[in-house]
């Protein structure tokens, strides 16, 4: 058995036959010395001065080693503790180096770290905007309590502190959709091994229900050309006053509309198209936008301003960056609407939707330039690929009343020339 008087005896006398043999014999390997312990530990002395507690044993049949740190850092009574811990592991048939870097790898698999490691793998599939609120809700509203937990040793008391958080600041909405998103992580982290199971499926019904809210828009075909008009009087920066013009005319999702990039936009083409890939829509499918004279023209205007960029509504600050997410709601509140109760960006949508089935467009033509999923994938197909010449012929008629709102006259006569038809 090894002592500490022994032990520094030996490494004064490894040191002295490594300056020894340095100058007899330069050209020669210095040897590593082994001070032995019993039961396998031992301090591994090298020539260079390094001394190591090493531990070597079986396991299956095959020979295994670990080390238990550095001496004098781990003193002997500390490395024979370790070292009867791991004989311990051994004798019931668990190899101690698996464990240890087990162990090391659930303490470095933090929440925060496995979120990361997510959102990478949803770069290609999400939205940008999608993305990006997964990502702030993950980080900045989750990462502050939960991000530097192993996710292995995260309580589901500890999700829902978070989430009651949010609750206490009216956020219920937020909390629910906090969640999910967390839901998805961990997930992700029982399928790769990180931990055991999904905490968040043991919070359901932990949260108080929210009421669902519809976006709220205009429909009122008077009250749509007083905001129309309104759009028009909008004193802003281009970018902005173009975005707000084009909104009714389009009616995409908000998302879509800021971030589009005049790569997806052929305006010079007999039938002026704009083509949104796959990969910025909700469902994950190209959406085709047929554009009227009206929005060609106001998509001309704003070319003169962010010609050569790429997006078609740059952010003012510069950069590869569009306007934000909360511009057009921004411009509609400067325009004296109520974006909660009123008005707001996502209603140009239903605005359309309601007008249009009014005046009697086909259900399909609408869900289609709505770019709703159809469930039936037959029936999907079939609309893709007959009904672009439909729509396009609705797009220009929707943008005339437009027009006429605009100019007060109400006049709706034209638009349903279209009339429900299979």
């Amino acid at each position: 058995m090894l002592t500490d008087t022994g032990i520094k005896a030996a490494i004064k006398a490894a040191a002295e036959a490594a300056a020894k043999a340095a100058v007899e014999k330069p050209h020669e390997k210095e040897k590593l010395s082994r001070l032995s312990d019993g039961k396998g530990l031992q301090l591994w002395i090298y020539p260079d001065g390094r001394r190591y507690w090493r531990y070597r044993y079986r396991h299956k049949g095959s020979p295994k080693l670990i080390s238990f740190g550095v001496y004098p850092d781990v003193s002997l009574k500390l490395a024979r503790e370790r070292h009867e811990e791991a004989r311990r592991l051994v004798k019931a048939g668990i190899d101690p180096s698996a464990r240890r870097k087990e162990e090391k790898r659930q303490r470095e698999n933090t929440f925060e770290g496995v979120a990361l490691e997510w959102l990478e793998t949803k770069r290609r599939t999400l939205t940008e905007s999608t993305w990006q609120r997964d990502h702030d809700q993950l980080l900045n509203m989750a990462g502050p309590k939960l991000g530097k937990r192993p996710i292995a040793e995260i309580e589901p008391s500890e999700v829902l502190a978070v989430l009651k958080g949010l609750e206490a600041k009216g956020l219920g909405d937020t909390a629910i959709r906090v969640r999910g998103v967390i839901g998805r992580v961990f997930r992700y982290a029982v399928g790769n091994g990180l931990c055991k199971h999904d905490v968040t499926a043991d919070l359901r019904g932990a949260l108080a229900p929210v009421r669902v809210n519809h976006y709220p828009s205009i429909t009122d075909p008077v009250k749509v050309g007083a905001l129309l008009r309104a759009i028009d009087g909008f004193d802003g920066m281009a970018a902005t006053c173009s975005a707000l013009k084009l909104a009714p005319y389009v009616f995409t999702r908000p998302g879509e509309l800021r971030t589009a990039e005049w790569s997806e936009i052929d305006l010079d083409a007999t039938d002026p198209t704009w083509r949104i890939p796959a990969v910025k829509m909700k469902m994950r499918d190209e959406h085709v936008v047929p554009l009227s004279t009206q929005a060609v023209a106001i998509l001309k205007e704003i070319q003169q301003v962010s010609a050569g960029k790429r997006h078609v509504f740059p952010a003012i600050g510069g950069g590869d960056r569009p306007i934000s997410e909360n511009t057009l709601n921004g411009a509609l509140r400067r325009l004296g609407y109520d974006t909660k109760s009123q008005m707001c960006a996502h209603g140009f949508r239903s605005m359309a939707s309601t007008l249009l089935n009014e005046q009697g467009w086909h259900p399909d033509l609408i869900e289609l330039q709505l770019a709703h999923k159809e469930r039936n994938s037959v029936r999907a197909a079939y609309n893709k690929a007959q009904r672009l010449a439909e729509r396009r012929r609705m797009m220009q008629a929707w943008a005339d009343y437009l027009d006429g709102l605009r100019a007060g006259s109400g006049n709706v006569v034209g638009i349903g020339a279209a009339k429900r038809s299979a």
